[in-house]
């Protein structure tokens, strides 16, 4: 059950940033319509196409943002249902990205003392590959998930155990940090 919370806590999270964009950008450019209309009542046409202007670039990052929300939504779905076993076009870097952001806020959501550094480097020349999207989603979010449990674990020693004490060295000022990388080697078939 505290694995499930987890999971929620990550996923509210992971949608609740671009919704909160799409609020935002949504309620700046309501403000932007009523300058733009008493722009329009002056006949200062100039200052109202820079406004639209404005306002256009607004509604494009809503798109974004909305389209990320909705990428969100559908990529848990597909990781809720029962895997097909059937192997399906994938974006390796994409999945591995929304898990390691999703194992990111799922431990800050149990505690709020947890902190890393994400670092990704993804080989864009991979494309799409075929796999069983739930599956490989699993065993990326398993594995990122244990590599911020032991960073955070590291980070915890050496704050309670000065090197004098225990020995062994201490890094100072280590700071915990998950890299995730992709790269493409020989031919899948």
């Amino acid at each position: 059950m505290a694995s499930l919370g987890e999971l929620t806590a990550g996923i509210a999270h992971e949608i609740q940033n671009p919704l909160n964009f799409v609020n935002n950008f949504s309620e700046v450019s309501n403000e932007l319509i009523d300058e733009m209309n008493a722009e329009i009542e002056k006949g200062d046409m100039e200052e109202a196409k820079a406004i639209a202007n404005d306002i256009k670039q607004n509604l494009e990052k809503i798109n974004h943002h909305g389209k990320r929300a909705d990428a969100i939504v559908k990529g848990m779905l597909q990781h809720s249902r029962s895997s097909s076993a059937v192997k399906e076009p994938t974006d390796i870097n994409k999945l591995a990205d929304e898990y390691l952001r999703l194992a990111y806020h799922g431990l800050r959501a149990k505690d709020k003392s947890f902190n890393a550094i994400m670092k990704t480097d993804f080989d864009n020349s991979i494309g799409n590959i075929n796999v069983i999207p739930q599956d490989i989603g699993r065993v990326i979010l398993n594995l990122i998930t244990n590599a911020f449990y032991e960073v955070d674990k590291k980070k915890k020693a050496c704050q309670a155990e000065p090197a004098y004490r225990t020995g062994r060295p201490v890094e100072a000022g280590y700071e915990p940090t998950v890299s995730v990388s992709t790269i493409k080697e020989g031919t899948m078939f």
